[in-house]
């Protein structure tokens, strides 16, 4: 729970505030300001504003889309973490529960008793209640939990970047999980850092 807390944590950083000096000083980025939408950061080369089954169309729900979008990212991001970590031999919960690892980190979920699967499950429950209460405060930002896009501007480069990295970042865990777990359950194989 601690390490969750402490993930989260840093997961926020992406929204601590740049100095000015330093958004003056970054070159302009090649994903511009909107995603389509009013007051959305999103749209990025090569693709520009891309929405072909245009979920965009009601701004409402669209910011519950990325509200969906920032949740399953960071989440991705924490999990890409997490099984790389286990892939190369760090096994903190079931070296602690004295169970033996599998042959690759999906299989090690498997392992995982039912107690600590009811308390993943019940840490997601308590976020989405957060989150729920949180999103019907007025000026709420999707993913914003502290509040940090109050304190600022709009059009500041610094905070856009930010917002922008962390969106794409995400992107790019969700596809590289869905790579990862691919390669668990049809080869039986994961990835290795260092090439072990």
């Amino acid at each position: 729970c601690i390490v969750m807390l402490a993930a989260l944590s840093l997961s926020l950083v992406a929204y601590a505030p740049a100095s000015p000096v330093a958004a003056r000083a970054v070159a302009p980025a090649r994903c511009s300001i909107s995603a389509g939408i009013p007051g959305m950061v999103g749209d990025c080369a090569p693709m520009g504003f891309f929405d072909p089954l245009g979920f965009s169309k009601d701004p409402a729900k669209a910011k519950l889309y990325r509200e969906a979008e920032l949740k399953h990212g960071r989440t991705a991001m924490l999990a890409a973490f997490g099984y790389l970590t286990t892939a190369n031999g760090f096994h903190p919960l079931l070296d602690l529960l004295k169970i033996t690892p599998g042959t690759t980190p999906l299989a090690d979920a498997a392992n995982i008793p039912g107690v600590a699967w009811f308390q993943i499950l019940a840490f997601c429950g308590v976020v989405e209640g957060f989150t729920t209460i949180l999103s019907k405060n007025p000026g709420y930002k999707a993913g914003d939990y502290l509040g940090a896009s109050e304190y600022m501007e709009e059009n500041d480069l610094g905070w856009q970047r930010y917002q922008l990295a962390e969106l794409n970042n995400g992107r790019l865990a969700m596809m590289g999980m869905i790579g990862l777990i691919y390669e668990a359950s049809a080869f039986d194989t994961f990835f290795v850092l260092g090439g072990k």
